[in-house]
């Protein structure tokens, strides 16, 4: 029953994406308003047939239905509860179905949010995009990634259960949805460019209608990133959060993409320029979900966040390629509309310092992507197998990621066409104390290495000017001075810089060490004293779990484990933390006494500042959402910048989709710096 109710949604949500895609372009291409007007209709059975599909395959979880073949696989009626329903994602075919349910629920939210404007050619050929794209999914998931193939299953089967990784922590069943959430996110805005570029309507309305859509599927894929670092941090027990894997890279390429957007498309708001740069800036992020996707699915990477091989490659890299070409060659076809008519007046202003920062990005993009495709291509050019390690990443990565905390202290204190030196010496004096005094307390407690002390230093100025501009918005405002797109950008740079600082701390200073302890021994690692205690034994249906108890510097006793499951045979650790603010001791249980012995192998990492990573993430997901509420509205005219918007109208035809007073509002407040 299962398996053919979760076909049935399956084949609704494709029959719907497909019919809803050849209306709209039968609506567009003979200006039928009345086809236009389906559009919602056509979304809600898309989302009705993920729902079905999703239901199904968690009441065949949850029932433990062998009969379907995915439960068969990855079910288990060991599994605890709260794994047995993340077990739906926790494999190809299931995560496919939650990519479809995710995506439904973003077309059915802007047929909602456009319903009054569907007969609108740009909303339709938005909704025309969407379709296409589901109708992609739903197609894999009636062919070669079908979640609901059935399966005999002998008497008294019971299946494996997921990976032993994925069942021995409570953040599998938040970080995946999380990057999902982001992922698919990313689906509307690029939606909409493609609709402006079909049109030709390239005037700033589309941006505005789709801003809060990219914040927040910016704001989701940051929180995934974060999760996704903790898990690790957690689960795996080498004692690290990022080790470059191409999986990690491959969440963290659009990420770049949409970070890099979201600064340079305040450009085009308020001068008109960068279009051609923002428009490929979306196809790119989405493009690169679906590279991610292809990377993390294809089977083509080892790699323990990655699943086994599958058909799915081929039609996913077919995808990408698809829509590499549609966009590159819209982009080309619009080329002489998407001209500006400004240019930036000088290298000291917030435009000047945008396009620097872009750069920036692309720049990190541009290596994180060479580092993550290489050894693919040349594996398949000429069969040899290579790997591009941890070093290369770093070496290229920290002189960009110093170069931008540079650029988010100068940026934000900049006006807009230009600045004078005696303006930045007047905004940047006290971040620029606050800087050496970051950088002079780093020495004095203990810090070496030039690229540590500048990235404090750099965390400093950075933290400086960003806090700046919040004091100030604060006494103009009150506390609506927190809010509104550089406001709650300004909180969202503060979490960049914690982020950042914790970086440094714990990569920098890590220390570490193995020692084999028997009962009663101690160890010291980095001024703390550890002592083996003993070990202790619990079974549950699927595992043995043996927990060494090791006392921290004599005030809490910690318990790593090694954990044997019975199916299959496999040995996963689960180390323990003892956490505070200013730093993270690790343990890892590598090795249970041998026969005759009582000696226990404990791995201790001692790590500064590891705390302070996820709140920083914290810190960015709370400016998320304070940058998606308006902002202080701005002045219909500035002395200096002139009208905001005015200098580049929308076409004459184009009507905004959003109310025209948000086209001239400002989410700056303090931010922009009103009085320049």
């Amino acid at each position: 029953m299962n398996a053919a109710l979760g076909s049935g949604g399956v084949a609704l949500g494709l029959a719907a994406s497909v019919v809803g895609a050849v209306s709209m372009a039968v609506a567009l291409a003979k200006g039928r308003t009345d086809l236009l007007r389906n559009s919602r209709n056509y979304a809600l059975l898309i989302l009705l047939g993920a729902v079905v599909a999703v239901i199904a395959m968690e009441r065949a979880l949850i029932t433990r239905d062998f009969t379907v073949a995915y439960v068969a696989d990855n079910g288990s009626s060991r599994t605890p509860a709260v794994y047995n329903v993340a077990t739906m994602w926790s494999a190809l075919e299931g995560s496919i179905l939650l990519w479809a349910l995710v995506l439904a629920g973003y077309i059915v939210a802007v047929a909602r949010k456009f319903r009054d404007r569907l007969t609108d050619p740009l909303v339709g050929w938005a909704m025309l995009t969407m379709f296409v794209v589901a109708a992609f999914f739903f197609f894999l998931m009636v062919g070669p990634a079908d979640p609901f193939t059935t399966f005999d299953p002998p008497f008294g089967y019971d299946g494996p259960g997921p990976n032993p990784l994925l069942q021995n922590h409570p953040l599998m069943a938040f970080h995946p949805p999380m990057l999902y959430l982001g992922y698919v996110g990313f689906t509307v805005p690029f939606a909409f460019a493609i609709a402006a570029l079909a049109t030709g309507r390239l005037g700033e309305g589309w941006l505005v209608a789709t801003r809060r859509w990219t914040l927040f599927a910016w704001g989701f894929l940051t929180v995934g990133i974060i999760l996704g670092a903790w898990w690790s941090y957690e689960v795996l027990g080498w004692g690290g959060y990022w080790a470059w894997d191409p999986v990690e890279n491959a969440s963290f390429l659009p990420w770049l993409t949409a970070t890099a957007y979201l600064h340079s498309v305040m450009v085009q708001e308020r001068r008109g320029m960068l279009r051609v740069w923002n428009l490929s800036l979306l196809c790119a992020t989405f493009a690169l979900t679906i590279l991610g996707t292809f990377l993390t699915r294809s089977g083509v990477l080892d790699s323990v966040h990655a699943f086994t091989e599958s058909g799915i490659g081929p039609a996913l890299l077919g995808f990408f390629a698809v829509i590499v070409a549609v966009s590159v060659g819209l982009v080309g076809w619009r080329g002489d509309r998407l001209r500006s008519p400004s240019r930036i007046d000088s290298p000291l202003s917030r435009e000047g310092s945008f396009m620097v920062n872009n750069l920036l990005f692309a720049a990190f993009a541009f290596v994180v992507l060479l580092g993550t495709v290489f050894p693919l291509i040349v594996e398949a050019v000429n069969g040899d197998q290579i790997s591009v390690g941890v070093p290369y990443f770093n070496r290229m990565a920290m002189p960009i990621g110093l170069l931008l905390l540079f650029m988010m202290a100068v940026a934000p204190v900049l006006p807009w066409r230009t600045a004078s030196g005696e303006l930045l010496r007047q905004r940047l004096y006290w971040p620029a104390w606050i800087g050496t005094g970051a950088m002079v307390l780093a020495v004095l407690l203990g810090a070496r290495g030039l690229a540590p002390v500048i990235a404090f230093g750099l965390g400093g100025f950075a933290a400086g000017a960003a806090g700046r501009q919040i004091v100030l918005a604060t006494r103009r405002q009150g506390w609506r001075g927190f809010v509104g797109r550089a406001n709650g950008g300004m909180i969202v740079h503060l979490g960049v810089v914690v982020v950042a600082v914790a970086l440094a701390a714990s990569s920098s200073y890590v220390s570490q060490g193995e020692f084999r302890l028997a009962p009663g021994d101690t160890a010291t690692v980095s001024g703390h004293t550890v002592r083996y205690v003993g070990l202790e034994t619990e079974e549950f249906d699927e595992r043995t779990v043996t927990r060494a108890l090791v006392e921290v510097d004599g005030d809490g006793v910690y318990a790593p484990s090694l954990s044997q499951y019975r199916f299959g045979g496999q040995t996963i650790g689960a180390p323990s933390v003892r956490v505070s603010a200013v730093d993270d001791v690790y343990l890892a249980l590598q090795a249970l006494p041998a026969e005759d012995e009582d000696e226990i192998l404990l791995r201790v990492i001692v790590q500064p500042l590891i705390m302070w990573l996820w709140v920083g993430g914290a810190i960015m997901a709370f400016g998320t959402v304070l940058a998606a509420f308006p902002g202080r509205r701005r002045r219909p005219t500035d002395p200096v910048s002139g009208p905001p918007a005015a200098e580049t109208p929308l076409t004459p035809d184009e009507p905004v989709l959003a109310p025209a007073s948000d086209l001239q509002r400002s989410d700056a407040g303090a931010g922009s710096e009103s009085s320049d």
